[in-house]
């Protein structure tokens, strides 16, 4: 057993904030999907059943792993790496990867429908945690301590590209780069590679028609509000009639068939018109509570291995929040990426509370006040 295991100092702190987020999580659901599921499914709680049975396996998840020694994901390691790239390559055989609004990013296991990509994420930072630490004196070498990372991660991320799904593609990388910065790589090595990728991702945008959309959409929505600007337009108009109180929970209008995907990727829209800016500023709040205490966590980490995992899984969880939160309010292009904790979606809730027990089992192994 890992020698730091015996320790027994939970964070309360990040248990929690995690636990009110998936509490509002649950309840904003509820709200922004009833209307939707009775309409066409006859049964106003679906979706929230769905989340409520995820939520018991997400925090399954969590327990198992705040308890279980986080050294032992140094002996899974690779098999675990191989296990993501080649769930990312099944995902795409016709008639297995399952497709959704012409993207083939899940894979269905009897009752249970998962998405690959979700799992790749946390995957790839036990990878980097892993070989991070064992290339610690060669870090700043380019052949040994940058290039292997970079392109273990650019090989699941261009699998990802292919289903297709650029934000999350883009998040594997910026994962790599900010632990192989954390790390003591080279910044020169981290922006030439960066710059390097600038045309590339140019063709990715300006040569696929939707997502060219997406930016004009994003430049100015209001120019063609019924089109390319719709998802922003009726974001924006959401979060100006909540005010700072908002109009009471349950009470949104751009939820009844207005603003697409409600539940999911804009839900931040319906509670920022439920429950106002004060809402809004309390989701926010709790995202900074999260960063502060896997910030010490990971500061306190008692090796290198505990310090990557926490940065790793600390930064995918707040960096994504970010992204979703600036796609809602104008400051990014619009992007499917759920907000973490509250958005409905099974695959993106059960990871990020296997990987915040992760984070809490470093957190009982370090000396975290």
């Amino acid at each position: 057993m890992d020698k730091y295991a015996e320790r027994n100092s939970w964070d309360y702190w990040l248990i929690l904030s995690t636990l009110l987020l998936v509490v509002i999580g649950l309840v904003s659901v509820y709200s922004a999907s009833s209307i939707m599921c009775e309409r066409y499914y006859g049964d106003s709680f679906l979706f929230f059943k769905h989340q409520v049975f995820h939520v018991l396996i997400g925090f399954a998840g969590l327990i198992i792993a705040a308890r279980l020694p986080y050294g032992l994901y140094r002996k899974i390691t690779y098999p675990l790496l191989i296990a993501c790239g080649v769930a990312l390559v099944i995902v795409l055989i016709p008639g297995i990867g399952r497709k959704v609004h012409g993207a083939a990013r899940w894979i269905r296991v009897g009752p249970i429908t998962f998405q690959v990509s979700e799992f790749a994420k946390l995957g790839l930072i036990i990878y980097l945690s892993y070989s991070l630490e064992k290339k610690t004196e060669k870090i700043k070498t380019f052949s040994i301590g940058f290039l292997p990372h970079v392109l273990v991660a650019a090989s699941l991320a261009g699998l990802v590209l292919l289903e297709p799904d650029l934000g999350t593609a883009l998040s594997l990388m910026l994962l790599v780069f900010l632990l192989l910065f954390v790390a003591g790589a080279r910044i020169v090595y981290l922006l030439g590679t960066m710059a390097a990728g600038v045309p590339f991702l140019y063709l990715l945008i300006w040569h696929v028609p939707y997502r060219l959309e997406r930016i004009l959409g994003f430049i100015n929505p209001w120019a063609d509000p019924y089109k390319r600007g719709y998802h922003l337009v009726h974001s924006l108009m959401a979060i100006s009639n909540g005010g700072f109180w908002g109009v009471g929970l349950g009470k949104s209008y751009q939820k009844l068939f207005y603003l697409p995907e409600p539940h999911t990727d804009f839900i931040l829209a319906v509670i920022a018109e439920e429950l106002g800016l004060f809402g809004v500023l309390t989701i926010v709040v709790l995202f900074g509570i999260v960063l502060w205490r896997g910030i010490l966590i990971a500061r306190s980490a008692p090796d290198l291995f505990g310090m990557y995992l926490a940065t790793g899984i600390i930064t995918m969880i707040c960096l994504q929040a970010a992204i979703n939160m600036g796609v809602v309010v104008g400051l990014l292009p619009t992007k499917g990426l759920p907000l973490p904790f509250v958005s409905y979606g099974g695959s993106s809730l059960v990871v990020n509370l296997l990987g915040t027990g992760i984070v809490l089992n470093v957190g009982r192994s370090a000396a975290v006040t």
